[in-house]
């Protein structure tokens, strides 16, 4: 179930778990319980900081807790998980679901932070971690500028001779080589389960981590990054392929963000051929400016705005605690970098064989996306995959549902894509 209720979203990259319970978060929590199955909104609102009371005024406030108890009845018990750099994780069981919040206090003992999302319980997930190697994976390692990356390489089982290889380009955020990003309740294993259906099917593939992300090594700040530096990665990584005996030829695949580093990256590079999964068709303002109109209003307008001004060259210093996640100061100079590369212009600069993938069902990214650098390489191969979303899953159009399955680490990739890469790579000479 998608989070119905957003105050303030607060995000962080790192991971530094505190076991206990700050007793002002744990007397903060219990007074929202209280004073939601009172139906006494304004109580609430009065727990609630400046800053959120600005974004969300009494009578919006009235309105959300009386659809929150519309959509999720009484709130029958909160259960304290996990702390990270401030924020406190809980496990919030309510009569008709069973949600995550995220919880953040500030001095003054307010609420400066307060998050529903979908909760999905650790015990049950089957969540692969970026080191840890299955039956014909090897550990990775390149050493490039700035980076050390770390990745799995996987071989297909008895083969004989040189075998096709696809480099995976992992999609934004902090996205680790299997396709996961937990800080960001993302554990679909994607990239993983793709690498052992090309396995099975006589390719090789390498995946691997992001700067800043699972194993791989940087010196560069997240202040630092540019999609330039990911792009440099990428043909380190190109080259260090095809330059290995073992490999006939080099296939790169790029999912989501990572379709447009891919088809930068392939340009002038001994690349056999490419595969755009989910990828964007348009510059990153555009979209970015699509994904604002989604938000509710008080973030909406602040998105657009700092949008708007990272596209004239101008960062914004003073950024509100629910923009944090999406466009803090440190990631600005990146949205930058972004910004200023167009895929279908990078796209048309492709002289090899082309396949554009992309799901019915993409709540990110929708299929004009995928239609668009078909137009503006004619030749490439268009696959459209009938109820397949962003984490390449089989998923409804409905978003709660559709956004489930992107913590669903045991749901298989959709067999229409699998079978239009293998094809798509055996068909390569």
């Amino acid at each position: 179930m998608r989070a119905p209720f957003l105050i303030i979203l607060l995000l962080s990259l790192t991971a530094a778990f505190a076991q206990s319970e700050p007793a002002a978060y744990k007397k903060a929590v219990a007074r929202f319980q209280h004073y939601y199955n009172k139906n006494q909104a304004d109580s609430i609102f009065s727990l609630m900081a400046p800053e959120v009371k600005a974004l969300l005024p009494a009578d919006k406030n009235r309105q959300m807790i009386s659809q929150l108890q519309t959509q999720l009845g009484k709130l029958d018990q909160v259960s304290f998980i996990a702390m990270d750099k401030g924020i406190a994780t809980y496990k919030a069981t309510f009569n008709k679901s069973v949600l995550a919040m995220k919880v953040n206090i500030n001095q003054a003992n307010q609420f400066a932070g307060l998050l529903f999302d979908n909760y999905k319980d650790p015990a049950q997930a089957v969540v692969a971690q970026p080191g840890q190697l299955e039956p014909g994976e090897s550990a990775f390692t390149y050493k490039g500028m700035g980076a050390t990356i770390s990745g799995t390489l996987t071989m297909p089982a008895n083969a004989t001779g040189k075998v096709p290889v696809v480099l995976i380009i992992p999609g934004s955020g902090p996205t680790d080589r299997n396709g996961n990003s937990p800080k960001m309740g993302l554990n679909a294993n994607s990239y993983k389960m793709l690498a052992a259906a090309l396995s099975k099917s006589g390719i090789a593939s390498l995946r691997y981590d992001k700067r800043l992300v699972g194993e791989t090594v940087s010196s560069t700040k997240e202040s630092q990054i540019r999609i330039d530096n990911y792009i440099d990665d990428a043909v380190g990584l190109i080259n260090n392929l095809h330059d290995d005996a073992r490999f006939s030829k080099v296939i790169v695949l790029g999912h989501s963000e990572g379709s447009l580093i891919g088809m930068v990256a392939s340009a002038d590079q001994p690349v056999s051929g490419f595969i755009s999964v989910a990828g964007a068709g348009q510059p990153a303002y555009y979209i970015l400016k699509e994904q604002a109109k989604s938000q509710p209003d008080y973030i909406s307008g602040r998105f657009s705005a700092i949008i708007d001004s990272l596209a004239r060259g101008k960062t914004q210093d003073n950024v509100d605690a629910s923009l944090y996640g999406v466009a803090r100061p440190a990631i600005q100079p990146y949205l930058m970098s972004w910004m200023s590369y167009d895929p279908q212009r990078a796209i048309k600069k492709l002289k090899i064989p082309v396949l554009i993938v992309h799901g019915t069902t993409d709540v990110q990214l929708n299929v004009s996306n995928a239609e668009k650098l078909k137009k503006a390489k004619s030749d490439a191969v268009l696959q459209i995959i009938p109820d397949m979303n962003h984490v390449l899953k089989q998923a409804p159009a409905d978003r709660d549902k559709n956004l489930a399955t992107y913590a669903d680490p045991t749901l298989p990739l959709k067999p229409e894509f699998v079978s239009a890469v293998i094809d798509f790579v055996n068909k390569i000479k």
